[in-house]
């Protein structure tokens, strides 16, 4: 039997409870779950039933682990191995699957399952760590590639100036992969400075109060308007005010999970031919590649970890992270002891 925390219900906190050790089929391993990150996708999950969740669900998609046993059918892979995890699962036969991007299978599924001492997950999901890269940190893949996916569909260009909407995990990665890729200037806006450090540790060059200022406090340190702006908040009316802050003929990226019916200035956005791109998971080679970046450098992207703490510390630390904290990327360690 193993230890989870499982979805009760809507609104509900997490229960911890004890499960059966979950058994590979042929094309699977079993995973002795390292770390899982706490995403604010779960906590959407817990509150809106669009998603679908159901009572006994184990969430957590954001995890890395050690391969304890290998499907009959599995060959890249062994025990001992350290892997991470990518959480999109198409039906591994499609042209989408084939190329590399299953989250545009017809049959992709987000699994959860870190959230729990052990996980048993399709191989192909499964990217093995190089040496030197922990699986204490390859939980971050998973968020990584999701700002690098965000980035990519922006057509970010050396010397472009940007703008980052949203200080939370996913902002904060963006800026982290904005700088990597030469934007000559990365400011973030926030309505709390609560991450400012952080940020700057990350490769933003400045941290501005998002308030009625922002459009002047933005040109003032990019010299000029920004070229991008990634809305990475996720809240209705955000798209419109970041349509007024990009510059004529820029792009503003939607990164931001917002379930909610929103609406944005047309004739502005039109009369400015601003690009809006949406932007959401990534491909394979972008998950790879958000690995490779866990090998350090001069922004190391482990500074978007806040805390680490105990499976059953869960609940408690999911339901305070639905108010704004101090806490940016709060990683669940299974094995460890109550804090």
């Amino acid at each position: 039997m193993m230890q989870a925390a499982i979805f009760a219900a809507l609104r509900q906190p997490l229960q911890i409870t004890q499960l059966d050790d979950p058994e590979p089929d042929r094309y699977q391993v079993l995973l002795k779950v390292c770390r899982c990150g706490i995403c604010g996708s779960d906590l959407h999950m817990t509150e809106d039933p669009v998603f679908g969740a159901q009572r006994g669900d184990v969430l957590g998609h954001e995890y890395s682990g050690e391969v304890l046993e290998v499907g009959a059918d599995v060959t890249h892979l062994k025990a001992g191995d350290q892997v991470s995890v990518a959480p999109l699962r198409g039906c591994g036969d499609c042209d989408s699957c084939r190329r590399g991007d299953p989250a545009w299978c017809a049959q992709m599924q987000l699994i959860g399952g870190g959230y729990a001492q052990y996980a048993a997950v399709a191989a192909r999901q499964c990217r093995k760590l190089p040496w030197g890269i922990s699986a204490a940190d390859g939980a971050l893949a998973e968020p990584l590639a999701v700002a690098l996916h965000g980035v990519v569909q922006a057509g970010l260009k050396p010397g472009d100036r940007v703008l980052v909407v949203g200080a939370g995990a996913i902002g904060l990665a963006v800026a982290f992969w904005a700088r990597r890729m030469g934007a000559t200037a990365v400011a973030m806006s926030d309505v709390h400075q609560y991450q400012a450090e952080r940020a700057r540790a990350l490769g933003a060059s400045a941290f501005l109060k998002a308030d009625e200022d922002l459009a002047a406090q933005a040109r003032d340190h990019l010299g000029g308007e920004p070229d991008l702006v990634f809305e990475c908040v996720g809240k209705p009316g955000l798209i419109d005010h970041c349509i007024g802050l990009v510059r004529p003929r820029g792009t503003v990226v939607v990164l931001g999970l917002c379930t909610a019916r929103d609406h944005f200035d047309a004739f502005r956005a039109i009369s400015k031919e601003v690009r809006i791109v949406m932007s959401v998971f990534f491909n394979m080679r972008e998950f790879h590649t958000a690995i490779d970046a866990l090998d350090g450098g001069r922004y190391a992207p482990q500074a978007l970890i806040s805390e680490t703490i105990a499976l059953v510390d869960l609940p408690t630390a999911f339901e305070a992270l639905r108010q704004r904290t101090t806490q940016c990327k709060v990683l669940v360690d299974p094995f460890a002891a109550a804090g």
